[in-house]
């Protein structure tokens, strides 16, 4: 235990969170079991050992294992968290939960067994906590934590401690928000580089950051899809195809046969890699204002700007980027939709939107569509600066 004990404290004592996450203040910490997904590389284990950090500094009531560590290959982590809560342990957080075989049941006997104990994991995006661990059903609290907003890349690269806003507020209230914005920075002039590499934490690192993000998109497909959803090794190089298709292709309705051919492989097959795919944070899938899967998705785009980028640089379009952009910073609160005549997406269910660059931007305005305008700083009534939506959190 000692040995843990001392990894602990080298770790929270060499963690240093270059941006505090909103996901921090939105976590009641109080529960008992709390489950944090995310998709690979975007901080989760920074993000638990920032808890660790600033909640109880070198007290020895918390502590950070890995189950990656060989330790628990022949021991199981019940036993460890009994050892833990006896030598006074209050939080076990626990990283890389999906390593170990049978990890739902462990929770649940952790949970049954220890009740003053508080468990905190995480788990790959992939991960259905409560619909394929029924044991866990009603005692987990689920949370997921995204890469960077472009508010958190602003305020890392400029120093700036912007909070967010609702979109009710950038609705109502853009013109005011831009101007104190603006008053500060000039966001158009880092909103390019946001959607280059700005999404992922890693980008950091003094690495190549685009060799990086292709080698983290293939640890997501081999590990979180492969291993978690079970599908043998000989079907990897036709998800990491279908993958690199759905890329080239670029924000359309897929063709299920036609990709079916080319990957040799079933309709059906498809569809559930398509799935595997979205669940891993790859892709996300846009249907008809009331549908969902199974049926066939209304348009596909890549899950994040950065990915198009490294995935195939040579044929990135502004149209698509802006898109892909919007769509993911909105997918986090709020439904949606494929947009209809004149529009983009249709949010929620009721808000049309029209993603556009101002150049693009041509004709009478249409009083009921919102325009998410790129290229502008201010807006004005229902025309609002595309960067604007990067303050959702």
């Amino acid at each position: 235990m000692e040995v843990f004990y001392r990894t602990h404290a080298y770790l929270v004592e060499h963690t240093n969170a270059p941006v505090r996450r909103a996901l921090m203040d939105e976590i009641n910490w109080n529960d008992r079991l709390i489950g944090i997904k995310g998709t690979r590389g975007v901080g989760k284990t920074t993000f638990l050992l920032q808890y660790a950090k600033e909640f109880f500094g070198t007290d020895r009531s918390c502590l950070y294992i890995n189950l990656n560590n060989f330790y628990f290959q022949q021991r199981g982590f019940v036993d460890f968290a009994g050892e833990f809560q006896k030598r006074g342990g209050k939080v076990l957080l626990i990283d890389q939960v999906f390593k170990y075989p049978d990890w739902s049941h462990e929770l649940r006997t952790c949970y049954d067994r220890y009740p003053k104990l508080r468990i905190v994991f995480t788990g790959s995006s992939v991960m259905r906590l409560k619909e394929e661990n029924p044991e866990l059903n009603g005692i987990v609290k689920s949370y997921n934590l995204r890469g960077f907003s472009f508010r958190e890349y602003l305020n890392l690269t400029t120093g700036n401690d912007f909070q967010p806003y609702s979109l009710e507020q950038i609705l109502e209230n853009h013109e005011a928000i831009c101007r104190q914005i603006l008053s500060k920075v000039r966001p158009l002039d880092f909103f390019q580089d946001y959607m280059h590499h700005g999404f992922y934490p890693f980008f950091l690192e003094k690495r190549n950051f685009s060799e990086n993000l292709l080698k983290t998109m293939s640890m997501m497909v081999e590990v979180d899809i492969l291993l978690i959803k079970q599908i043998e090794l000989k079907y990897l190089t036709k998800i990491k195809k279908l993958l690199y298709l759905l890329a080239v292709d670029g924000p359309v309705a897929p063709n299920i046969s036609q990709l079916a051919n080319e990957i040799q492989t079933s309709r059906a097959t498809i569809m559930n890699y398509i799935k595997y795919l979205a669940d891993a944070r790859l892709i996300n899938m846009i249907y008809e204002d009331g549908e969902d899967f199974p049926k066939k998705p209304a348009k596909i785009l890549m899950h994040n700007t950065n990915q198009m980028y490294a995935i195939y640089p040579i044929k990135v379009e502004e149209q698509s980027v802006l898109e892909t952009f919007f769509l993911n910073t909105m997918w986090k609160d709020h439904k949606m939709s494929k947009g209809g005549k004149g529009y983009s997406f249709l949010v929620n269910g009721n808000l049309p939107f029209r993603i556009c660059s101002e150049a693009h931007l041509k004709g009478k305005i249409n009083p009921n569509i919102y325009y998410a305008q790129h290229h502008i700083e201010l807006g004005q009534n229902n025309q609002i600066p595309l960067w604007l939506f990067g303050f959702l959190y």
